[in-house]
């Protein structure tokens, strides 16, 4: 127990006795003063007296969603951090928690150790009110690509549920048959760029010959897919198998010296990049065959994928039918 501890009030809310049960003694034990409800009413009345440093609720209360109640607190109380906890542990979950602007997701059931973690984070800096609501725009589709409810799945949709409001470039690794282009396609459906177009180039499927070709086109009117998805997101499979002529121009296109111009607007072409790979750039990077200066210009938001032997409790809901 410390003293900046006990200056510290945790609210809790889930109708779930043993759950508030065992949080309140975890944070009581630490030293944190702690009040616990089974409701939403409650929790919202304590947040608007002025109660609690830290939120932590489910998503699903008898009497409201908590995805109903946060834009209430963030309005009542911007700076007052939320940790959302769901047994519902889905990608449209977590980008949902991310959309009202809560400080973290922790999918049900947690491990202690790591719920305590999350919320020593939240306690130590203040929410950033304008970062969270630029997190994410969720897509509401109950038909979302990704499927699995493991830990190594969660921390994916965590990640996702972060980078689908910015517009940064990432590089998404794994086995093949992990869902790398998945993962893309939900980055592009979730993101500011969802009215553009998504375009894919598999660079292992491309002739070494024809890539650059296939990507920035030639002058007799073949404009390539950087500027198709002009506007929208290219995703680069296979990243790498590009030559590494190819690869310059890429690095070219990332740092905005490239001079391919898109005729119908008469600008260069802006679209996200997304790449992904199965295979080890590092090591290729030691061997000459990719570009170093390429990789940390992509690399700007990595996100790996766990293979399945990772995540066998995943199994049973890859092969349920889909509706």
């Amino acid at each position: 127990m410390t003293a900046s501890n006990a200056n510290k009030k945790i609210l809790i809310a889930d109708d779930d006795s043993s759950i508030r049960l065992v949080l309140s003694q975890a944070f009581t034990r630490l030293g944190y003063q702690v009040r616990a409800t089974g409701n939403a009413t409650t929790l919202l009345k304590w947040v608007s007296e002025g109660e609690g440093d830290l939120v932590i609720t489910d998503v699903m209360m008898p009497d409201e969603n908590v995805f109903d109640v946060l834009p209430r607190i963030r309005k009542e109380r911007p700076k007052l951090p939320v940790i959302v906890m769901s047994a519902q542990n889905t990608l449209l979950t977590a980008v949902s928690a991310a959309e009202v602007g809560a400080f973290d997701y922790v999918a049900k059931p947690f491990d202690l150790d790591d719920m305590t973690s999350v919320a020593r984070r939240a306690l130590s800096r203040p929410a950033d009110s304008e970062a969270s609501k630029a997190q994410a725009r969720a897509v509401r589709d109950e038909r979302l690509p990704l499927i699995g409810r493991s830990g190594p799945m969660q921390d994916v949709y965590r990640t996702i549920a972060r980078l689908v409001g910015a517009d940064l470039t990432v590089l998404i690794t794994g086995e093949s048959g992990t869902g790398k282009e998945l993962v893309a396609r939900a980055l592009h459906d979730m993101g500011r760029r969802k009215d553009g177009k998504f375009v894919v180039i598999n660079l292992a499927a491309v002739p070494r010959e024809r890539v650059e070709v296939e990507l920035f086109g030639r002058e007799d009117g073949d404009f390539g897919k950087l500027v198709e998805a002009d506007g929208g997101t290219l995703f680069l499979d296979e990243i790498g198998d590009m030559p590494l002529d190819a690869q310059t121009r890429l690095l070219r296109v990332i740092d905005g010296t490239e001079a391919a111009i898109n005729p119908k607007t008469g600008r260069r072409p802006n679209a996200r990049i997304i790449a992904a790979t199965n295979r080890d750039l590092r090591g290729l990077i030691q061997q000459g065959l990719f570009r170093e200066d390429l990789f940390f210009r992509l690399n700007v938001a990595p996100l790996r994928l766990p293979p399945l032997r990772d995540r066998t409790e995943d199994i049973p809901d890859l092969r349920a039918p889909s509706c």
